[in-house]
């Protein structure tokens, strides 16, 4: 019998330093919920669950991307909406400018009323923004003579993952081909006051240019609707993706905690076992002091 080394210790030992990093592995990732904390849990598993994080990543904020671009669409249709509402009593004035029960006095008041509107068509071209980009002219002077750029929404993770809006936009008095009309009621060319006997026939000539305005603002709500029905649609899918997405990663990273307590109660009872198996072990070599009494 040799004492000098005692394998059975050294061998109940090794055994029970692994099972204890066996058990401190199970408990962090019952402590974590991941059943991946460190590269060298499942190094593969761990490569695929951070592309799907960053994917999932990429993709959440695409649908805020689209939620936001909705605002901004909305924020343009409602102005535009107001604009439709103006052209429809414009179009009102002229019919009563037109007809001959009106007075030249009551022309003059009606033409006051037009120029009113009109300024507040101008008024909403100028005003409407979202942070600070122009949705219904360019630039913001109230007497813009461009039109509003191109709106590009990025709707996904990849550069070509985009979504663009109609370009030429324009709702201001010069954009809907309303200078005409302005010039009149102020008593220009064309006038409708009372300083022009053919005031009323001018009234009812303008009547074309109100029409002309209409259709072209409807082109342009049809336009901001059509891309917002598409960002939506766009939105609906992402959502759904990202879901997906999730959960492929959550089946990789996350732990299954019925499994892993098993496993942790498992280890616990070994590590119980081994280290009464080492403190046998140490007992068994005191059977060597019987040989020297």
């Amino acid at each position: 019998m040799r004492i000098n080394t005692n394998i059975s210790s050294m061998t109940a030992l090794e055994a029970n330093t692994q099972v204890n990093k066996n058990l401190q592995n199970s408990l962090a990732k019952l402590s974590s919920g991941l059943r991946i904390n460190k590269a060298s849990d499942d190094a593969s598993g761990m490569a695929i669950a951070d592309k799907l994080r960053t994917q999932a990543s990429s993709v959440g904020q695409a649908i805020e991307n689209g939620n936001s671009a909705v605002s901004l669409l909305q924020i343009a249709d409602k102005a535009m909406a107001e604009e439709s509402n103006i052209l429809d009593i414009l179009k009102q004035k002229l019919l009563q400018a037109g007809t001959a029960t009106t007075s030249s006095a009551g022309r003059d008041a009606i033409a006051k009323d037009i120029t009113k509107l009109l300024d507040q068509i101008n008024s909403i071209a100028q005003q409407t923004n979202y942070n600070g980009i122009q949705l219904l002219q360019g630039g913001t002077d109230v007497n813009s003579q461009s039109a509003a750029g191109q709106l590009v929404f990025q709707m996904g993770e990849h550069a070509e993952n985009i979504i663009t809006s109609a370009s030429g936009t324009q709702a201001n008095v010069t954009g809907l081909g309303l200078s005409g009309l302005k010039t009149a009621a102020a008593g220009g060319a064309g006038s409708i006051t009372s300083n022009a006997a053919s005031g009323a026939a001018n009234a009812r000539a303008l009547l074309k240019k109100v029409d002309d305005a209409l259709t072209k603002m409807n082109t342009w709500r049809s336009n901001f609707g059509a891309t917002q029905n598409q960002i939506e649609s766009a939105v609906r899918n992402l959502t759904t993706q990202r879901t997906n997405i999730k959960a492929a990663e959550s089946v990789i990273r996350d732990v299954d905690y019925a499994v892993e307590s098993a496993n942790f109660n498992k280890q616990n009872i070994i590590a119980q076992a081994g280290t009464y198996a080492i403190s046998q072990a140490n007992n068994v070599q005191q059977n060597v002091l019987k040989l020297l009494q």
